[in-house]
């Protein structure tokens, strides 16, 4: 693993994230193991059954389901290619598009309550004559969380050369250092994707800016806010906005600080608890379908008193929107796992 570092460096201190492997640092023969994994709900399922119009009534009708051999309701295999192949981005982030999808094969049911984890295997390589790709022939697994196999896929991906994907051509380059590494070593040799930085890869005056950013949905806003018990038009009627506000629908401001603070995960991922926000400004709405970026900087940390696996970390976190200018901004507080400590090697992490 002399590459696949998660960063690169801005100026002196300051570090974006970056993910995916660019064509050249792929090899016939290579496994990745995908982290983190997703568990499976009927709630899950059921949505994208009626989402999709789909007529079978064994995914979302228990009383039938109960009189088939299976018992329970079904996963929609479609549904089951959705989440690996998601689940897999991380690391093919830097594929241009999926050429072909040579096999979906079912062999185990999957239920609600299941925990999918998806390994991929490089089974070719071929640079071909394009100067910005190479492709990739894979194959993605889908295990279960008692290691059973329940779908394999076999496809084709076109991914970008080192240098050529558009975000090359963005400021920064790869930081290679030994906590920034986006894998560890599998017991079988694999390599297993890891989020976040442990307690100790955090230094005072140092600055992350998270990547990728979100665009805010007014749709998905409107849900938030009617989920949250939200009374007030202004979120989730357009009509009431335009005619009695002149103006679109607003941005569920809560969902704006949940979603900021989500866009850190990817580097405080490791995080085991959060223990407060203060100083919580938003000196502008964010705008139906607008873009966020976050920037987070590093304050004071110390040890857990109580907690000697633990450390506590102060950040305080900036998110900009299309026009550069904040939109939110807080500091926080939150409790993160000592190096080589915590559940990731019990769990499979």
């Amino acid at each position: 693993m002399s590459g696949f570092f998660g960063y690169v460096q801005i100026e002196k201190n300051r570090y974006r994230e970056r993910f995916g492997l660019a064509f050249e640092e792929f090899a016939v023969g290579q496994v990745f193991d995908h982290r983190p994994g997703v568990t499976i709900t009927q709630q899950d399922n059921l949505e994208e059954a009626l989402d999709t119009l789909n007529n079978a009534q064994l995914h979302y009708d228990a009383h039938y389901a109960e009189q088939t051999e299976w018992k329970l309701n079904l996963g929609v295999s479609t549904m089951t290619l959705q989440r690996l192949l998601g689940m897999s981005s991380r690391t093919f982030y830097r594929r241009r598009n999926i050429t072909a999808i040579d096999e979906i094969a079912m062999t185990h049911p999957v239920f609600g309550g299941d925990t999918l984890y998806a390994r991929t295997h490089v089974l070719e390589a071929h640079a071909g004559n394009s100067a910005d790709t190479g492709t990739l022939a894979l194959q993605t697994e889908g295990i279960n969380q008692r290691g059973e196999v329940v779908a394999r896929v076999k496809y084709g991906i076109e991914i970008y050369r080192a240098g050529r994907h558009p975000e090359d051509k963005m400021a920064g380059a790869p930081r290679e250092d030994e906590r920034f590494r986006l894998y560890h070593a599998g017991s079988d040799g694999s390599l297993v994707e890891q989020t976040g930085l442990y307690f100790e890869d955090f230094a005072e005056g140092e600055t992350f800016e998270h990547w990728p950013s979100k665009s805010f949905g007014a749709a998905e806003s409107a849900q938030h806010a009617l989920r949250s018990l939200e009374i007030n038009p202004r979120f989730s009627d357009p009509h009431y906005s335009r005619s009695v506000l002149d103006r679109p629908v607003d941005i569920f401001e809560p969902w704006v600080v949940g979603t900021v603070t989500a866009l850190t995960t990817r580097t405080f991922g490791r995080v085991v608890a959060n223990l407060g926000w203060t100083d919580i400004k938003m000196p502008r709405p964010v705008k139906p379908d607008e873009s966020v970026r976050a920037v987070s900087a590093i304050g004071s940390k110390r040890l857990s008193e109580r907690r000697p696996t633990q450390g506590i970390v102060h950040a305080d976190t900036t998110a900009y929107g299309e026009d550069g200018t904040v939109v939110c901004s807080f500091k926080r507080v939150f409790l993160i796992y000592k190096r080589d400590l915590g559940p990731y090697q019990a769990a499979g992490y």
